[in-house]
């Protein structure tokens, strides 16, 4: 499936509807997650991987103790698209269930 790039003069302005996400280098968009305890952080991490798999779409995943940082983008498109975005909205509903 072929993605479609985000309009330059649309990024800022889409990315800015999103809860805490930021845009980065003008192709990424970045977002940190923070849990009471490691072992909650590294749930939602399996989580977003499986959900990442079943879509084959990918973002960077950090953990850093308490500290999840998702980075997205697509590849294919060479910057941001339409489903890094939905990815976002869907991240985001992820760790509400699980904080």
């Amino acid at each position: 499936m072929e993605e479609k790039l985000i309009p330059q003069e649309e990024k800022e302005e889409r990315v800015s509807q999103l809860d805490g996400w930021k845009l980065t280098d003008e192709k990424f968009i970045v977002k940190r997650y923070r849990f009471s305890e490691f072992l909650t952080g590294v749930q939602f991490v399996n989580h977003i991987a499986e959900y990442s798999e079943d879509i084959q779409h990918h973002p960077f995943i950090s953990i850093d103790y308490k500290m999840v940082t998702l980075k997205l983008t697509s590849w294919n498109a060479k910057g941001l698209t339409e489903l890094d975005l939905s990815c976002a909205v869907k991240y985001d509903e992820l760790y509400d269930l699980i904080k």
